[in-house]
């Protein structure tokens, strides 16, 4: 990393004179024995100028994003640093509704600085600061990190953000006591499945019930079924319409997902469970005493639902996660800061957060995973410390199709789901799709 951040140290020493806007003092100031006849002004130590990018004690940071509480908390700590190092005043707002974001762009006065998802990159790119321009550090990101934040060419997206949903939970203790083993490839996944079946058990838990959006955990076993037969690439070629959604590849993976979402002894409740298991009661079955199933496959929060249900479990002994096993890369969200403004303060920030010393805060913190490759090996919570592992090792990020794919998309993939699950007749399903697909990508 650059010395900037490795000297962050004396940056942090400094921070009180620049929080009350006074200029920094040099580190010697012993009288050197022959002065000048006029005296210089004293420079600022380089450290803290060069990470402040000219910003000044007291510059402003307006920010919205949509996180509140122990999220809030996180973001702040990692924040920190910088606002010490540099004296800049943060003003955020916290909101989920993005409609607030679309009145402050349309009227004009946009925040400095909004973290939210990679759609609003496509709908602001005309108002939007490259962060190239910004002082990013690019080469801290892998390109399958970037491209989803690259907009006809313009980089404008810093991922900062995200969670894996290419996992699968289970409970090691009762795998033990079943005798069964973590797979290692699909071939082996598909003959634990049949093993557990002829052993009397239920292999899946594959509740998808929720509301209006009834159909979304679907969405996401079939795209990381995707990303074993497929690979990611293929993903991709779907999500910018290179790839028909009505193509043999998806055709497969919908098949592959119906096999065991449609029959009672593979998931829970077979047809009517699926559609009607909430989707976090799904993930509890598989904690309940006895089990209903062995095995369910959600993302990253599926670990926080069980804590919370079943305080009493430990996690790495009764209640852990997998990655799908032979998949090509992985299926995740992720959160995107975007610039309205390229102010020094704002260039700052940028170039904090895109630091490696910034990835490595991130990590620490334990506010989910960091796209930076600053996070490896700064984890400190168990389970982020192996899904850490899995991002830093992984050969292609994926967002999830449903939501990436403007104009609807995802309602009407999660309605079709939906509708083949209950005996919908796939060709079809998948037609209308297709039309979906490109009418919402033209």
């Amino acid at each position: 990393m650059k010395k900037v951040y490795k000297l962050l140290a004396i940056g942090l020493v400094l921070s009180l004179a620049l929080m009350a806007c006074q200029p920094a003092v040099p580190a010697e100031e012993a009288p050197v024995e022959e002065a000048p006849a006029v005296e210089e002004p004293a420079e600022e130590a380089p450290v803290v100028d060069d990470m402040c990018m000219g910003a000044a004690a007291g510059d402003e940071i307006t920010m919205l994003y949509q996180w509140s509480g122990a999220e809030e908390e996180r973001l702040n700590e990692i924040l920190a640093p910088f606002v010490a190092a540099c004296g800049i005043v943060l003003k955020p707002e916290a909101s989920r509704d993005q409609a607030l974001l679309d009145t402050k762009v349309q009227a004009g006065t946009p925040p400095d600085i909004a973290f939210y998802n990679v759609a609003q990159l496509v709908q602001y790119e005309d108002v939007l600061k490259p962060m190239d321009t910004l002082g990013a550090y690019g080469e801290n990101y892998a390109d399958f990190f970037k491209d989803p934040g690259t907009v006809n060419g313009k980089w404008l997206g810093l991922p900062v953000k995200a969670d894996i949903k290419t996992i699968v939970w289970y409970s090691p203790a009762i795998f033990e006591a079943k005798g069964y083993s973590v797979p290692a490839t699909w071939v082996e996944l598909d003959a634990l499945v049949e093993e557990m079946v002829a052993n009397g058990d239920v292999p899946w838990s594959m509740g998808m019930e929720s509301g209006d959006a009834t159909g979304w955990t679907g969405s996401d076993f079939i795209q990381d079924i995707m990303l074993v037969q497929q690979g990611p690439q293929y993903v991709l070629d779907l999500i910018s319409g290179a790839v028909s959604y009505d193509d043999a590849g998806v055709k497969q993976a919908y098949e592959t997902y119906g096999k065991w979402a449609m029959d009672a002894t593979y998931t829970v409740g077979g047809v009517q469970g699926t559609l009607s298991v909430g989707f976090i009661d799904a993930i509890l079955k598989v904690y309940s005493d006895p089990p209903e199933a062995m095995m369910v496959k959600q993302s990253g929060f599926a670990g926080g639902e069980v804590a919370k249900q079943y305080p009493d479990l430990e996690y790495g002994t009764d209640y852990d996660f997998f990655a799908v096993p032979g998949a090509q890369g992985l299926q995740g969200g992720a959160d995107w800061l975007m610039a309205f403004t390229d102010t020094p303060a704002v260039k700052a920030l940028v170039a904090y957060l895109s630091s490696t010393d910034g990835g490595a805060n991130w990590a620490k913190a334990s506010f989910d995973l960091s796209p930076n490759k600053g996070a490896a090996g700064n984890y400190v919570e168990p389970a982020l410390i192996k899904k850490g592992e899995a991002l830093a090792n992984t050969k292609g990020f994926t967002p999830d199709i449903g939501d990436t794919i403007p104009g609807g998309f995802g309602s009407a993939e999660f309605k079709a789901i939906s509708d083949y699950v209950n005996g919908g007749d796939l060709d079809t399903i998948l037609a209308a799709l297709a039309v979906v697909q490109s009418e919402a990508l033209e």
